[in-house]
């Protein structure tokens, strides 16, 4: 009886964590394109654009605050979005990205300047 009972009370846990709303990770102003900036509440077409633009034109934030410097983010609205925001090191440019990235490392291989992936490995 105490099995049923403990199983009952596994299920029910279960089945409600998978109605719980999903913990999001908060979007790094440094690699996200102008469409993830447009899912962040309070971010609309015009605010995503300038922050890519501004990314574009002065290179990484070093922080939310430096959202600041952006046109339209006035300091009120920098601390409503700090949770929805991050700041992360931009990915350098040239880099294998993604699972190239991890495969290319797995080898021992490494990004050349042009973006190649050259193996490290003594050939054979």
């Amino acid at each position: 009886m105490s099995r049923i009972l403990a199983a009952a009370a596994l299920a029910f846990a279960l089945l409600g964590a998978a109605f719980l709303p999903a913990a999001h990770a908060a979007v790094n102003l440094n690699t996200a394109s102008r469409d993830e900036l447009l899912a962040v509440p309070g971010i609309g077409p015009t605010k995503a654009e300038a922050i890519v633009e501004h990314r574009k034109t002065h290179g990484p934030f070093k922080s939310v605050d430096d959202l600041k410097q952006v046109k339209g983010f006035r300091e009120k609205l920098v601390e409503r979005l700090r949770p929805e925001l991050s700041v992360a090191s931009a990915p350098a440019e040239g880099a294998p990205k993604g699972e190239a990235a991890a495969d290319a490392k797995a080898r021992g291989a490494t990004a050349s300047a042009s973006g190649r992936i050259q193996d490290e490995r003594p050939r054979k």
